[in-house]
């Protein structure tokens, strides 16, 4: 589908058949970055040139692929890039993160509003939580139909991380500016079941609500992840816990992740000499987790730098069980996609989430884990205490994670899906324009 290895350069022509309609992706990450955002939408760009003539805005490379100068205007796998260039001031600091977001936001709706003609779909991803609103006006200034991905939700993921208040008036008027983004969008992309059921309960009610809405899971880099045997694995062997029964964290460490209750576990464990906590990653909780260790003395937790995405297959095989944590009040809010790679690596999963959540359900259907509540570390520690007791569970359980990975989130399977959505909504344009 969007396997073919040929990449054309600037200038190249790639000759498209006429019936294609124009599909336009706009994001700040697309590739060379391939962190998670800018992963799945070139892949979902590259899977949807089967059926459109795709062509993407985006930015330059300013997170993984930092200091990467990409060209302006390139084609690869069959779709047309137009990358637009902001300031790259230091993002780890908030008032400079949001000027970063502002020039490329005004680049991006300034390209857009270029490149876009009447009639045309676009579809724009909701991180950075600004973008999809200047795509939104673009597209109307220029009568074309948008679709929007919400990999995660806004002001939802602020409140959950204690950075706003619900009743705030940012708050109650980004509502409001969402629940008019969403009644005018042509289709609703969620990735998790929970977050349909949020999306829809914000739209008016004089909208389609539900119907407009498709839930696509991302899915696991199976073409990176394999299982691993745990006694081969290297980087267990560099640390010296082949022997002990380790709990995984690798991916960002950011606000929504309660890595706060897992080390307060680690303290409770401390002398117990079974059980390793692994951190693998990067991200603004980082210096916490570091210091943390160092203060309580925690033998049994270890904390290295994030390693590259293609020595996944290492890390996410550096464990008997992975964890997803996140804090209270991210039900419908996101769906971590490190999720879909350690079943894709074969390995149970542990979450800090609330019953009812995407990941809850995954587990729970797919019977490959347990889950207990975000800030209870009592709770997750009995938890490891009953995981440690029927270990013996183990590998029916990673064969089933491996299998659901297989059959349920490969990309081929993500890739069908959009396409099938989007190609329905361009056989209802062209009903519409006949009748």
């Amino acid at each position: 589908m969007f396997k073919r290895k040929n990449s054309q350069t600037a200038g190249e022509q790639t000759e498209k058949p006429p019936n294609k309609r124009k599909f336009w992706v706009v994001t700040e990450l697309y590739y060379p970055e391939d962190n998670q955002t800018g992963y799945y939408l070139t892949r979902i760009a590259e899977g949807l040139a089967e059926n459109f003539d795709v062509k993407v805005i985006c930015g330059q490379p300013n997170y993984a692929a930092r200091g990467t100068k990409a060209a302006k205007r390139e084609t690869r796998q069959g779709v047309e890039i137009f990358r637009v260039s902001g300031t790259t001031l230091d993002k780890d600091v908030l008032p400079l993160r949001l000027i970063n977001m502002l020039t490329l936001g005004i680049s991006m709706f300034i390209q857009s509003v270029r490149k876009i003609s009447r009639g045309e779909a676009v579809l724009v991803v909701s991180a950075p939580p600004s973008l999809p609103f200047g795509t939104a006006l673009a597209a109307k200034i220029r009568r074309a139909g948008y679709s929007v991905i919400l990999q995660d939700k806004y002001p939802e993921i602020l409140i959950a991380v204690g950075k706003a208040q619900p009743q705030s008036l940012f708050c109650r008027a980004l509502n409001r500016l969402n629940t008019r983004l969403y009644d005018a969008a042509d289709k609703i992309v969620v990735v998790g079941r929970d977050m349909k059921e949020l999306t829809a309960s914000q739209m008016s009610s004089e909208s389609d609500g539900r119907d407009k809405i498709a839930v696509i899971q991302n899915w696991a880099a199976l073409e990176e992840v394999e299982p691993l045997p745990k006694s081969e694995n290297p980087l267990l062997k560099e640390l010296g816990l082949l022997d002990k029964f380790v709990f995984l964290y690798a991916g960002n460490m950011g606000h929504p992740q309660d890595l706060e209750s897992i080390i307060e576990c680690a303290e409770k464990l401390k002398d117990d000499n079974r059980f390793h906590f692994l951190f693998i990653g990067s991200g603004v909780k980082r210096k916490w987790l570091e210091r943390a260790v160092g203060e309580k003395k925690l033998a049994n937790v270890t904390v290295i730098a994030p390693r590259h995405r293609s020595q996944q297959k290492i890390f996410l095989n550096a464990c008997d069980v992975g964890l997803v944590p996140l804090v209270s009040r991210m039900y419908g809010v996101a769906m971590p996609s490190r999720t879909y790679n350690f079943l894709a690596a074969g390995k149970p999963i542990l979450a800090l989430t609330e019953a009812g959540s995407e990941i809850a359900q995954v587990i729970e259907e797919d019977r490959v884990g347990w889950f207990v509540p975000p800030h209870d570390a009592e709770s997750l520690r009995r938890m490891i205490d009953k995981i440690y007791a029927e270990r013996d569970k183990i590998p029916a359980m990673s064969q089933r994670a491996r299998q659901s990975a297989l059959e349920k989130y490969s990309v081929e399977a993500a890739i069908d899906k959009f396409n099938k959505v989007f190609a329905r909504r361009n056989a209802s344009d062209k009903e519409g324009r006949r009748v």
